[in-house]
């Protein structure tokens, strides 16, 4: 049988909470002038408090702070320091909160926080796509379906995809942040607190834009760490897709993009490889992170009203996930700002006459033959070009009108270019649509959210 000396251990969460040191200070400072200013304890207190405080936090910024297993947490640890320092007074901090509270306070403070340094992450990488698409516009690619030559698109108005991705996830952590952006502090344990306490006054000081109307549910609401969990999940996601294709786009086999030598690696034993190792770390980062969301998930699932420990376990998997994504941005920034676009590789492989198939069809439904019968006169076409081993721009005229009299000269007329310009529609890829998409992606990043 273990010994209650292994418990401890078992239940401290110090190793790991303490990252919410400034937090918890700037709270418990907010705290103490709110109950001066209320005559629940006295203004020397208070200051005496506020001070001793002040003095805790420099100490753990500059790394001198004695932590203490044994006191379990970083509140704890904070309020065993501060009796060193003040003395008696200090006792008077916790008047009017309990742990309870003051965590939850703590965490949505954190998680604001991250929150904007998040949507700041994003916009840069949405900033690097937009300045990398247009740089490029003119450059045309084959567009895929099934990772198979299907269309032939603006390579602009592929990476803009991606801006439209990071856009949406961008607009989910705004709204996420207007759903933390709540003060749990005045809730006590979970009934409130039996002091006349300005929660007004604290949220304000504590850049809260309200407080919360339910005091048992302050205490137990873990929705906005499942919610950033959820967003950064979906936009791991996307960064995982973009991730993909910059793999596949590097290849040999693609030669589209050629990575910057910071963002790959070579071989231990092939001095030729350029292993596109960021990029292939992201995608595996990504399960990690949707790991933690089922984790918090499953941790909140069927726990009874109000507090329960349980709740400490939402810590160390948002920290994770907070660090992964926050480090996965910039390094995504850096990679697709540097990254050399291959223009002619491109535009060869765009030249795949097959890719004009629909085209081809297309330009049959305006000789006035239904798209249906135009469909299966093109696969026909297609399937005897395969069998004579030539592309479809290689076939004579005759070739054509074996399969249909609508065929003339301008047949040859059907490009890449002609392609690409055709899809001249809100949201296509032609150059004056993808022209426009450029400027409403500045007026995106300029807009607030």
């Amino acid at each position: 049988m273990e010994s209650r000396d292994s418990v401890p251990p078992y239940i401290a969460s110090v190793s790991y909470d303490r990252r919410l040191y400034r937090q918890d200070v700037a709270a418990s400072n907010a705290h103490a002038r709110m109950l001066a200013t209320q005559g629940i304890i006295s203004d020397e207190d208070a200051s005496l408090i506020c001070s001793g405080l002040q003095s805790i936090l420099q100490e753990i910024e500059d790394g001198a702070f004695p932590w203490r297993e044994e006191l379990e947490d970083l509140h704890m640890n904070i309020e065993a320091r501060l009796f060193e320092k003040i003395g008696e007074a200090a006792g008077r901090l916790h008047t009017a909160r309990s742990r309870n509270d003051q965590v939850a306070t703590d965490i949505r403070l954190y998680c604001k926080e991250v929150i904007q340094d998040t949507v700041a992450g994003l916009k840069a990488l949405q900033e690097a796509l937009v300045s990398v698409a247009r740089a490029h516009s003119g450059v045309i690619m084959p567009g895929y379906t099934h990772l198979q030559r299907a269309q032939p698109v603006l390579f602009a108005h592929h990476l803009l995809t991606y801006f439209h991705m990071l856009q949406r996830d961008r607009e989910r952590f705004a709204e996420c942040l207007r759903r933390t952006d709540v003060l749990p502090l005045g809730s006590g344990a979970l009934a409130g607190v039996p002091y006349p306490v300005d929660r007004e006054m604290v949220a304000k000081e504590l850049g809260f834009s309200r407080v919360s109307e339910n005091s048992i549910d302050a205490v137990s609401d873990r929705d906005f760490l499942v919610e950033y969990h959820a967003n950064a999940a979906l936009c791991m996601a996307h960064l995982s897709r973009l991730a993909e294709e910059l793999v596949v786009w590097s290849s040999q086999e693609f030669g589209f993009v050629r990575l910057g030598d910071d963002y790959t690696s070579g071989s231990s034993i092939m001095p030729q490889k350029r292993n596109p190792d960021v990029a292939e770390l992201a995608r595996g980062k990504t399960g990690r992170v949707y790991g933690y969301l089922v984790g918090a998930l499953t941790m909140l699932k069927g726990l009874p009203l109000a507090y329960n420990r349980d709740l400490q376990e939402d810590k160390q998997g948002f920290f994770d996930t907070v660090d992964t994504l926050l480090s996965t941005l910039p390094v995504f920034t850096g990679m697709v700002a540097t990254m050399e676009v291959r223009s002619e590789r491109m535009r060869e492989a765009a030249g795949d006459a097959s890719m004009l198939a629909t085209d081809l069809a297309d330009y049959l439904v305006r000789k006035g033959e239904p798209f249906r019968a135009a469909h299966g006169i093109v696969a026909d076409l297609v399937r005897h070009a395969e069998s004579q081993g030539v592309s479809l721009s290689e076939l004579q005229l005759s070739d054509y009108h074996r399969f249909s009299p609508r065929f003339d000269e301008d047949v040859y007329e059907v490009s890449a270019e002609s392609s690409v310009a055709g899809r001249d529609v809100p949201g296509g890829t032609a150059p004056r649509r993808v022209a426009e998409a450029l400027r409403e992606a500045d007026h995106l990043l300029e807009a607030e959210l």
